[in-house]
């Protein structure tokens, strides 16, 4: 999304353990999960990088019944989370913390609220045979940009937050700070 907004920018890997993140902090809001996944990522590679904005960033799918929901790691796990959605409304926080000199100096958490449509068995395993394994790296099982948007019957919110970021709001601190601007 930066690249196509043209904000020049370098993807560094944070190797945070996201796992062993979500296990010390079960029970916490999804929202709260979110946030201090992209906060770890920040803090990470700016200790890294000082004297550098690092922009860290993650997303949490939270069902109504309140299962939160990771990436898909095989095709039959993403045609579970997809019966699950099916016909249920989940909310999408997606964080992003800005980091310098190892520590953070901005952060937005925003929520998207999406509703799937009743799915038939045939409709999902058409959409995985089309998708797969393009949404392996969607917490979701989804891109609303292609197919994916076929799986909604209302969407509340953002798109750039469905598609991973705040972005409209990483903008906007990125103009304050004189990045880019005004």
């Amino acid at each position: 999304m930066l690249t196509a907004v043209g904000v020049a920018h370098e993807a560094l890997p944070a190797h945070v353990d996201e796992d062993a993140v979500k296990a010390g902090m079960a029970g916490a809001a999804p929202r709260d999960l979110a946030d201090a996944l992209a906060e770890m990522k920040a803090l990470k590679v700016s200790a890294r990088v000082p004297g550098t904005l690092v922009l860290g960033g993650d997303s949490v799918v939270a069902v109504e019944d309140g299962t939160l929901l990771d990436k898909p790691v095989s095709r039959g796990e993403a045609e579970a989370h997809l019966r699950l959605l099916s016909g249920k409304r989940h909310d999408l926080y997606s964080a992003a913390v800005i980091a310098e000199n190892g520590r953070a100096v901005w952060r937005h958490v925003d929520r998207a609220r999406l509703w799937v449509r009743p799915l038939s068995d045939a409709f999902i395993a058409d959409y995985l045979d089309r998708e797969w394994p393009a949404i392996s790296g969607c917490v979701g099982c989804y891109r609303v940009e292609g197919p994916g948007v076929q799986l909604f019957s209302r969407i509340e919110g953002s798109h750039y937050t469905i598609l991973g970021m705040p972005l409209l709001n990483i903008l906007d601190y990125l103009r304050t700070r004189g990045v880019l601007t005004s």
